[in-house]
């Protein structure tokens, strides 16, 4: 009945029963959690909670609540770095050395990598694209609003699910990508492996949902005027790095699957007998590997233009010739997964290919710096954190792509091939390229989100730590390499190698600071929220200066509906054209204004993702069909019988909120 729960040879309960780390982690989290449940019940804050945001439909309060999905994540995957690096300083000698066993050691090690890809870099990307895209191309909301509530969900259902390796049963031991055969039923008899199929297949189920949503509301509910080629460029990067995500994520999902009947139902597709063949795993999570690095890449490109422009004072350099790079990439990036795996035998023409399409994609990839700095190029540049974040962000992310392009070269590569070479080139990449870029976008839009300027001193601080921290933490792995040191070391006997690995302990360390430094300006915001009991005032729309796109024409924070009229655009610099031809923003005239029904199919639904996914990890048969035909049944239920009619918010409304706006502009005599 209780399927492999009562499977001695599933371990369900071993890991809190000898494990003290996780034991004491997860009383801490069970204790953090009633904390937070107890404080909601005494301040009555349930219903308000339920309203506002659980059952919210409004795409600004989903991209909220994804970036703090993905700033608990990220607390949760560095915690995991941390645990790595202090291991690893100490663990000359022997297995017995540090404080992790090798078991522990290697569940640690995969979901780190599994958490800042999926769980933390995915969903406060999604939450950048909720947030802003509608905004900036002039529309009310995303195409289909209760897709996106229900996409939310399933995604907060596959991070509970990863989370709920940490006490029962454990988490994978392969890698953030499970190599077969080791991720075979034979070789891992425990649920790790499941826990990772399935907490990723609901995620990516969710991911493509978004994808379908984002690309949808970018066609169809631009503003009038706005054509592509007038579209920001953050929009444009979000489009491009949407069909990417349509073209990939289906190749992961089938690799699931074949995967899972292997494991489930006996199959061999990839094992090493009858007919299976592990190298075609390879090759299918690679196709989807390699791309999602430029899922992630391209819309911090688009993050890092907008910020440029605006802290230059200047109009982006090269509008047109940034789309067709991104571009460029988008077809590229699908024609480069083979160097993942110039050692396994493919030969000298294979290998020679992706060499050269790995050299070329180089190229595109340069043309947006030189378009950054040709904007900065004679502007009156403002180090605000935002900008501070895109200047460290250009220069790490260049030498990152530099050590990519070295290890393009296949003799270069057979040499740094799976060591911690590697390790420190894709660090450098992801974070002085994606999370620089993320936090840049985090600080430059917090104002337009919460009415106020993040807290500059917290802001200067978390960057200089991160910058800092990061050379501390990855220069040391880059050398290890070179001296031989592999990836995924759970102990080591050479000696010279620990005071790297104590440096970069030190690094982590430091950007454990800026970690702090960044979640107590947002604990900063959250207070002022508190102090506002959640009717935060309106403030300035444009708090920058100099900015150039839709949103920022619009309250801080926005109305509830965006804009009172839609907007009609003239260029690609929409609001900056509008402050130069001296638009005069309507003050009358108003009408009322369609909007969506909130709805609870999506928390209900995506709470019977999660017993679906529970229940084929543990293989309860028949919970995971009764939660299955639950969640059908809602989605049913609410095509059927859900309220789409929707609410209006009534002219005179639309007028009392913008009389507010109004009266804001004029006292800071801003006329648009």
């Amino acid at each position: 009945m209780f399927g492999r729960l009562t499977d001695p040879t599933a371990a369900a309960f071993h890991a809190l029963a000898h494990e003290p780390i996780v034991l004491y982690t997860c009383i801490a989290i069970v204790l953090g959690g009633l904390a937070v449940a107890i404080a909601l019940t005494i301040l009555g804050w349930w219903k308000v909670l339920w309203r506002n945001w659980i059952t919210t439909v409004d795409h600004k309060r989903i991209g909220i609540m994804y970036i703090i999905l993905g700033i608990i994540m990220l607390v949760r995957g560095f915690a995991d770095a941390i645990m790595m690096r202090t291991h690893q300083a100490l663990a000359f000698g022997s297995e017995a050395a540090g404080y992790l066993p090798p078991e522990h050691f290697d569940q640690i090690f995969s979901a780190h990598g599994v958490i800042m890809i999926f769980f933390m870099a995915t969903p406060i990307l999604f939450g950048l694209f909720n947030y802003l895209i509608p905004l900036q191309i002039g529309a009310r909301d995303v195409a289909f609003p209760f897709a996106n509530n229900l996409g939310f969900w399933i995604t907060v259902a596959a991070a509970v699910l990863i989370n709920i390796s940490l006490g029962i049963g454990n988490f994978g031991r392969g890698g953030w990508l499970m190599y077969p055969p080791f991720s075979e039923l034979q070789n891992s008899p425990d649920t790790g492996v499941d826990y990772y199929l399935w907490s990723l297949q609901l995620s990516g189920i969710a991911t493509t949902m978004g994808s379908v949503n984002f690309v949808a509301t970018i066609i169809k509910m631009r503003a009038p005027g706005m054509t592509m080629m007038k579209m920001p460029i953050f929009c444009w990067s979000a489009f491009v790095s949407n069909i990417l995500i349509l073209v990939i994520y289906p190749v992961l999902a089938i690799a699931f699957v074949l995967l899972a009947a292997d494991r489930y139902l006996g199959m061999n597709f990839f094992t090493n007998v009858a007919g299976g063949n592990p190298m075609v795993w390879i090759n299918y999570v690679w196709v989807f590997g390699h791309p999602e690095v430029y899922v992630l890449v391209i819309p911090a490109f688009g993050i890092v233009s907008e910020i440029v422009s605006t802290f230059s004072s200047k109009r982006l350099f090269g509008y047109a010739s940034m789309i067709w790079a991104i571009i460029v990439i988008l077809v590229l990036s699908m024609l480069v997964w083979g160097h993942h795996f110039f050692t396994m035998g493919g030969g000298e023409a294979v290998n020679t290919f992706f060499s050269i399409a790995t050299m070329i994609i180089a190229v595109p990839t340069g043309v947006k710096v030189f378009n950054w700095l040709l904007t900065m190029y004679k502007g009156r540049i403002r180090f605000e954190p935002p900008m501070l974040w895109c200047m460290g962000m250009i220069f790490t992310f260049v030498g990152g792509g530099l050590t990519g392009v070295l290890m393009s070269i296949v003799p270069a590569d057979w040499q740094f091939h799976n060591s911690l070479f590697l390790v420190a080139h894709f660090h450098h990449t992801i974070i002085g390229g994606v999370v620089f870029a993320y936090l840049a976008g985090l600080a430059f839009w917090f104002p337009k989100v919460f009415g106020i300027k993040p807290n500059r001193i917290l802001g200067i601080a978390s960057f200089w730590c991160w910058f800092i921290g990061f050379y501390f933490a990855f220069f040391p792995v880059y050398i290890l390499g070179l001296m031989g040191a592999t990836r995924r070391l759970q102990h080591y006997i050479e000696p010279g190698w620990q005071p790297m690995f104590m440096v970069a302990a030190v690094g982590a360390f430091i950007i454990l600071l800026g970690i702090l430094c960044f979640v107590l300006q947002i604990v900063l915001a959250i207070w002022y929220g508190i102090k506002h009991k959640g009717h935060l005032p309106v403030t300035s729309n444009d708090p920058w200066g100099d900015t150039r796109t839709l949103e920022w024409s619009i309250s801080s924070p926005p109305p509830a509906y965006n804009f009172a009229i839609i907007p009609e655009v003239w260029s690609e610099d929409a609001y900056w054209n509008m402050k130069k031809k001296g638009y005069q923003r309507p003050t009358s005239g108003f009408v009322k204004i369609h909007m969506p029904s909130n709805t609870s199919a999506g928390i209900v639904a995506g709470f019977f993702s999660l017993i679906v996914g529970f229940s084929l990890v543990w293989h309860i048969w028949w919970l995971a069909i009764l939660g299955l035909v639950c969640f059908i049944a809602t989605i049913i239920y609410h095509s059927l019988m859900g309220d789409h009619h929707g609410y209006y918010i009534s002219a005179e409304e639309v007028q009392k909120t913008e009389d507010i706006f109004t009266a804001v502009l004029e006292k800071q005599e801003v006329k648009v």
